[in-house]
């Protein structure tokens, strides 16, 4: 299919471009931006005047919920949701039922996923046999089945010596191993600590959960690499995932000044809102990571800003209203987000006084840092517009604002904290390989 992209402002971080030009896409790939041939004919022309084309985004953190949890969500639902949100390529943790440690589950993903035409999905294989902690998974063959790295999703490792095995083994074959830094005696609680969670009677995550988690990994990997020196391509490569904490961030800052080879992701969530935001008992922030003090986020906010934090996901994680609709302490944590993403970074970028540029590569850029070598064929085409790579093309327009109607989102999961805000700018068309998966103009996903 060819299409022709006409008088859209052109914005892509990778490259710095910001400019008025056309794009054009021919069999899946981007064959011109700007000087577009004179015999090049569109089988479809979309006219992006007054709105920006951006490369598609890029959300490291998505839950699918198949196979095993259909009740919360599909692949057809949430995978609609993601490219309404302008969202082309997503990386999926391995907590399914069953769990991603097997190479015949992550073939069936990836063959779900890939017939439906929409966004591209980035499978995380599981670091340990069912996520147990215990005995580390074949990652040979998990890679090749499509597994771009390897993690516990919500699952802490207990003993120290499985996750300095796993390190090591991940360093010998150049893997990415995805860890949410959580303690696992002090994470049990349901709200993040602090006068407000003892004023409600609920059980408290301490800062503490996030570092002590961070300080254990760093000395295992400093270890690694000889007494703290810096990175000699001794020690594996580690993505910490939704920190949370402004101490937290402060030891990732330090660990990549250190010369450790770490980078980091923060959610939507922890960038927005606060434990005051619960009000009272409001399930909708029952989340994990908890939501923490304003010093918290403000933290995040300007570590996102200033490039300690790498990546801004959406931590979409659907929830069916059975298991959301229940007592703060016993709701299942999790939010809907992904169409969301959007939105929230431009927000965010507008109330902190930063560009629009900013924002967008905290979505692209920043993400495709993170992946790095572990797309294979792809890593030059996710995450930016170049002529050759893969047409994922973003269109939003940046003057049309939205209200959040929970009931009219996509994702089969409605609840979110974010119900009646307003969001900026609004996703218009979401191409994907040079095929249109999203039009908002007819409603089809």
């Amino acid at each position: 299919m060819k299409i022709l992209i006409q008088n859209g402002r052109v914005m892509d971080p990778a490259s710095g471009r910001d400019e008025i030009a056309d794009v054009a896409i021919a069999a899946g790939r981007i064959i011109a931006i700007g000087q577009v041939a004179a015999d090049f004919q569109p089988s479809r022309t979309i006219d992006a005047a007054g709105c920006i084309v951006a490369p598609g985004l890029v959300d490291l953190a998505v839950r699918l919920r198949e196979p095993g949890q259909e009740h919360a969500g599909m692949l057809e639902s949430e995978m609609g949701a993601a490219v309404a949100g302008g969202v082309t390529s997503l990386v999926c943790p391995p907590d399914t039922d069953p769990v991603l440690d097997e190479p015949g589950l992550v073939d069936m993903l990836k063959f779900r996923a890939e017939k439906l035409h929409q966004s591209r999905v980035f499978p995380i294989g599981a670091l340990t046999r069912g996520l147990q902690g215990e005995v580390l998974t074949e990652m040979a063959e998990l890679t090749e089945s499509g597994c771009i790295g390897f993690g516990q999703a919500e699952v802490p490792i207990v003993n120290t010596q499985v996750l300095q095995r796993a390190l090591q083994y991940a360093a010998t074959f150049g893997y990415t191993v995805w860890l949410r830094p959580q303690d696992f005696y002090m994470g049990k609680g349901v709200a993040a600590s602090g006068a407000l969670a003892t004023r409600m009677g609920l059980s408290g995550i301490p800062v503490l959960a996030e570092t002590i988690a961070l300080h254990t990994l760093f000395e295992i990997m400093r270890a690694a690499q000889g007494k703290g020196k810096a990175n000699d391509g001794k020690g594996a490569r580690v993505h910490l995932c939704r920190i949370s904490s402004a101490a937290g961030l402060e030891l990732i800052r330090q660990a990549k000044a250190d010369g450790l080879p770490v980078t980091c992701d923060v959610s939507v969530h922890n960038l927005h809102l606060t434990d005051v935001d619960i009000g009272y008992y409001d399930s909708r922030l029952r989340l994990q990571p908890p939501v923490r003090q304003q010093r918290d986020r403000d933290a995040l906010r300007a570590g996102l800003a200033d490039g300690t934090v790498d990546a801004l996901v959406s931590d979409h994680n659907p929830v069916s209203a059975d298991a959301k609709i229940l007592p703060f302490a016993e709701a299942e944590p999790g939010a809907t987000a992904v169409e969301l993403l959007l939105g929230l970074a431009v927000k965010w970028a507008q109330q902190d006084g930063l560009a629009l540029m900013q924002a967008l590569s905290v979505l692209t850029r920043g993400p495709q840092t993170v992946l790095g070598n572990s797309l294979g064929t792809l890593q030059h085409s996710v995450g930016q517009l170049s002529v050759g790579g893969q047409a994922d093309v973003c269109i939003f327009d940046g003057n049309r604002s939205w209200r959040i109607e929970p009931e009219g989102l996509r994702s089969q999961g409605k609840h979110t904290p974010f119900g009646g805000h307003e969001l900026p700018v609004q996703v218009r068309a979401t191409v994907v390989g040079g095929y249109v998966a999203f039009d908002a103009a007819s409603g089809a996903v």
